[in-house]
């Protein structure tokens, strides 16, 4: 059914009149006249009486009017929501943010629910690889992970921050390493380390892989001060971010040395889907948190 006939339609029966319709729909009063004729040709039953002095609607006439009025109501609704997504003023976004980062997003989280409070902001806690998939299977409109990404994903992502990475232990422990650490000394060595499903746990998986060396994995897992506390029990080396450990006071018993740059960085970034629809929110967010995306 012609929306546009429609509301000629409907019109007419609230001005009662062909003339008055034209004049409040700013066209002529024979468009009007032919777009009523229209629809009742499409309904194959008269819609209005004209053989009076004001207009009349028939039984089926009064249905057309009734739910047309809703289907006009309706149609408007859905274009007032659309102008509501493109313009924020409200939404939903999902956004994925591993255990080991959230903490740096409080702030980033404060400053969207300020910009936007029209949008509705949830938040998933997962690894960065748990992450990288929900995005590649649509669940996510956006997350965080840590670069590189899995590779056959088509995702893109963009960093918002790297840094340092260290071997943390006991002073005992570490004060047997050299100034100048390197993931090679950890061959045939006791270390605690992220779970499977974490990006960093990936990259250092792949690495010891491409440079055959065997540390001895002796406890993992998903959160970042079980492992400092499992190093600081003597129970083997931890790899964790600098970030992190800044932000713990540190025993004088536990040292910490940094991986070099070119062998380890904790680089965290900002993680979509290549050739997805990215939403509004999505968007927001991104420009909200300095990672703007055409």
């Amino acid at each position: 059914m012609d929306l546009r006939a429609l509301r000629y339609f409907v019109e007419t029966v609230r001005q009662s009149s062909f003339t008055a319709a034209a004049q409040r729909l700013n066209v002529t009063q024979s468009t009007i006249s032919k777009m009523v004729r229209q629809l009742e040709d499409e309904v194959g039953q008269p819609l209005l009486i004209r053989s009076t002095r004001t207009l009349q609607m028939t039984d089926v006439g009064r249905v057309v009017f009734e739910r047309g009025t809703q289907a006009l109501a309706l149609m408007q609704g859905l274009h007032d929501e659309v102008a509501d997504l493109a313009s924020l003023n409200r939404g939903h976004l999902t956004v994925g943010i591993p255990p080991m980062v959230n903490v740096f997003f409080s702030p980033l989280i404060q400053r969207f629910r300020q910009q936007h409070p029209g949008i509705t902001l949830s938040v998933r806690e997962a690894g960065g690889e748990l992450i990288e998939q929900w995005i590649a299977d649509g669940e996510l409109d956006v997350g965080v992970s840590i670069q590189p990404v899995r590779e056959g994903l088509s995702l893109d992502s963009v960093v918002l921050g790297r840094y340092p990475v260290c071997l943390v232990g006991t002073d005992e422990v570490m004060r047997a390493m050299p100034s100048q650490v390197s993931l090679r000394h950890l061959d045939h060595q006791p270390v605690v380390m992220l779970s499977e499903g974490f990006a960093l746990g990936r990259q250092l998986r792949r690495w010891w892989a491409e440079h055959n060396v065997h540390p001895i994995v002796v406890a993992e897992s998903g959160q970042w001060d079980f492992l400092l506390s499992m190093a600081q029990a003597g129970m083997g080396i931890a790899i964790l971010p600098a970030p992190l450990l800044d932000r713990l006071n540190l025993p004088s018993a536990v040292i910490q040395k940094p991986l070099p740059a070119s062998e380890l960085d904790w680089a965290v970034a900002h993680v979509w889907g290549r050739h997805r629809y990215i939403s509004h929110a999505a968007r927001a967010w991104l420009a909200s948190c300095g990672a703007v995306q055409d």
